[in-house]
């Protein structure tokens, strides 16, 4: 049986979040359908900081190095939320 820890598991999910990057960056390169580069960065990041954060945690990394992918994920937040708030004229 296949014995993962929770930094493992982790390493996983952020494995997966970078290929489904790739994959929409390239869907959208070629077909010209689906989301821009920048959409997809914003939603992506936001997942990709906090699951460092959590992976700074479960290797007891000191807090520099939880805190810091936390501020990334609510600088990205910011971004999100003006960027819907534009499109919806309501800033």
């Amino acid at each position: 049986m296949l014995n993962l820890n929770g930094s493992m598991l982790a390493d996983i999910v952020l494995a997966f979040m970078v290929v489904e990057g790739v994959a929409l960056w390239l869907w959208h390169r070629y077909s010209g359908r689906g989301l821009a580069t920048r959409e997809i960065l914003v939603m992506l990041g936001g997942g990709l900081c906090l699951t460092l954060a959590l992976r700074a945690a479960l290797t007891s990394q000191t807090w520099i190095w939880v805190a810091l992918p936390l501020l990334g994920a609510l600088v990205v937040h910011v971004v999100d939320l003006r960027d819907r708030l534009r499109r919806r004229a309501l800033l």
